[in-house]
């Protein structure tokens, strides 16, 4: 069952018109066949009206949608042979970060991503995709063996930020941020990252400091939420979609300012209508972006990483 957002209720209200015509029909000889078409027709229009025009703050409700696909759904529907390796040889295993070797139409990669969770008990299990520094050093091991192995890197982010707990910070929360952002600047292997939800602050591009970063078409990528920039700037989080809006945070925004490189189209009415369709459209797309990038030397793919980072500082 599809849970509806605000701003999809005339949506909602043809679909269930639908459901009920459908359900009065039952056992009934009258043909209603031309009628439902119509309806049909009508809330597919609809849906497809009110995706082309939203707004950052509903992008931002899409992107954080209850059954919106995660790590390990994209695991399931684009990837294949996925062998998952977890701990970071330090301090103990971080659910919210999961990683480990996989194939992508036969091509052997290493794959990392935030995993959020779909219901109350795997969302606190992995943390609402909210790592802590073992996840990231996690990361920082599997990139290394990347790169000891020469294969690709792809990585999926999808998290509202690091972890912000003082346990995290006792144990070197902001140093595993910057030493997993290093290792992504420092690989000698060709590594492309999509943000495939949220892309929050540090804990997003410890994973996305890529050569080439592709976001989903309701994706956001902030470095911080509009609830926190609206609770800095206005003192309260009711204003939080013009912080969204004055923010930037949606894929277009970010591909005309060239922080991302590419978007990827999500099926009409967001992924978490067709989590298979939207992991197969971004398995192709990360597929012809690993291709482009196959014949690049090391020095080649850390200077296109450098020269990203350096263009944005600027």
């Amino acid at each position: 069952m599809i849970s509806y957002l605000e701003f999809e209720k005339p949506v909602a209200q043809l679909e269930q018109r639908i459901a009920d015509l459908r359900a009065a029909s039952e056992g009934d000889e009258v043909d209603i066949a031309n009628e439902l078409q119509r309806l049909e027709l009508k809330s597919a229009e609809l849906l497809a009206s009110t995706y082309a025009a939203l707004s950052p703050w509903q992008k931002t409700q899409v992107a954080r949608h209850p059954s919106r696909p995660h790590f390990r759904d994209y695991v399931e529907f684009a990837f294949d042979e996925f062998v998952p390796l977890g701990g970071d040889r330090c301090y103990g295993d971080d659910e919210a970060i999961l990683g480990g070797f996989a194939s992508l139409n036969g091509r052997k990669l290493v794959l990392i991503g935030h995993e959020k969770g779909n219901d109350t008990a795997s969302r606190i299990r992995h943390n609402f995709g909210m790592g802590k520094p073992e996840g990231y050093r996690k990361a920082i091991r599997l990139m290394e063996l990347a790169g000891r192995f020469g294969l690709p890197v792809v990585t999926l982010v999808d998290t509202s930020g690091a972890f912000p707990g003082i346990e995290a910070e006792e144990r070197g929360q902001a140093e595993a941020i910057a030493r997993s952002t290093e290792a992504c600047l420092a690989l000698p292997v060709p590594m492309v990252s999509t943000i495939v939800g949220e892309g929050g602050s540090g804990g997003a591009v410890a994973l996305a400091s890529a050569e080439r970063v592709l976001m989903m078409e309701h994706a956001v990528y902030s470095v911080i939420s509009p609830e926190g920039c609206a609770s800095i700037l206005w003192r309260t989080a009711e204003k939080a979609p013009e912080a969204a809006e004055a923010m930037k945070i949606t894929a277009q925004n970010l591909a005309a300012i060239g922080v991302i490189d590419r978007i990827v189209t999500e099926p009409v009415g967001g992924a978490h209508r067709d989590p298979r369709g939207a992991a197969e459209m971004l398995g192709v797309a990360i597929g012809e972006e690993l291709d482009m990038l196959s014949n690049r030397s090391a020095t080649e793919l850390r200077r296109m990483r450098e020269e990203r980072f350096l263009t944005m500082a600027g």
